[in-house]
């Protein structure tokens, strides 16, 4: 299974927001459409081995973590709406400490960047890092940054995680995870 996890720094983890206005009314949440999107589609297709994290830190608080799954979600097609759509629902949904499933391969609980780079092993994608194309073995499981860079206390969190590339530019965080799985296809291939 690949994993992605994006940190929303100002999402909204209330499903409160228009679906008009992602950009303002929910702290950038079409960027993390869209990082959901990269994650899952192909031409007619979607990717069942990927899992989606993302922690949401924005108002009104406290942070919420959603998972999305490949191979479970449903109702989910390629446009911004879509994703916000399902994201909204997930985020209305009462939720504690353990995963709650909100739709079809939506899930959702309360947790933070701490409370997950405890369960898993992530590598950092880091414009700085070793080019994912000089590895001889690829990890699985990546995190990144949404619009923004990572806080200070974020930072010291990480700072120990292997640090990975995508490439020689700087992209958009939903560039970078199509070009990582573009990576990791010409691999198993």
């Amino acid at each position: 299974m690949k994993r992605f996890l994006v940190i929303g720094h100002k999402a909204s983890t209330s499903g409160d927001f228009s679906l008009n206005d992602m950009p303002g009314s929910a702290g950038r949440m079409d960027v993390l459409c869209r990082c959901i999107n990269s994650c899952f589609f192909l031409s007619h297709s979607l990717r069942h081995d990927v899992e989606c994290y993302l922690v949401l830190l924005g108002e009104p608080g406290p942070s919420k973590i959603v998972l999305i799954k490949g191979d479970e979600v449903k109702y989910l097609s390629p446009d911004e709406r879509s994703a916000g759509s399902l994201l909204k629902k997930a985020l209305d949904l009462p939720c504690g400490e353990k995963l709650r499933e909100s739709t079809k391969g939506v899930y959702v609980r309360k947790g933070d960047l701490k409370s997950i780079l405890n369960e898993f092993e992530f590598a950092l994608l880091d414009e700085n890092g070793k080019d994912i194309r000089d590895l001889e073995n690829v990890p699985a499981s990546y995190l990144l940054s949404d619009h923004q860079n990572f806080t200070d206390e974020e930072a010291e969190m990480i700072k120990d995680l292997p640090k990975i590339s995508a490439g020689p530019k700087i992209m958009h965080a939903d560039h970078t995870i199509t070009v990582i799985l573009n990576e990791l296809d010409r691999r198993e291939r």
